[in-house]
């Protein structure tokens, strides 16, 4: 019913930046907001950024002052700006919207296939 299509990632340095988009489609009524989480090797997938329809952005500790998170409710895409990339940062990223498909329904979660972000030299 909805789709979340991912786009950008793969290898950059540290310090280095990537940028990462999320376009979700489908049968949407209304977006209440669309974000990225991440899941490391390992570890439990952890939120990095997320963003309302109106503009609130809520950011990971660890990704404060380095990742920016924005949206484009015309297009139902989010972009993730990645810059001052470490290692750590390397995880399999995830494009995530909370959606209401119609006006009598709640709004679901829908979770994109995933990107992988490696940070390496």
């Amino acid at each position: 019913q909805v789709q979340l299509v991912e786009s950008g990632g793969g290898l950059g340095q540290p310090g280095g930046s990537l940028r990462l988009s999320c376009a979700a489609s489908g049968r949407i009524f209304r977006i209440n907001a669309m974000g990225w989480y991440r899941q490391a090797p390992g570890k439990q997938r952890e939120l990095v950024a997320t963003i309302t329809t109106g503009s609130s952005t809520n950011y990971a500790d660890s990704v404060k002052g380095r990742f920016t998170i924005s949206g484009d409710n015309a297009k139902n895409t989010v972009y993730l700006q990645m810059n001052s990339l470490k290692p750590e940062d390397t995880a399999v990223y995830y494009c995530h919207a909370n959606v209401n498909l119609t006006s009598f329904t709640p709004f679901l979660d829908y979770w994109g296939q995933g990107t992988q972000v490696t940070v390496s030299s």
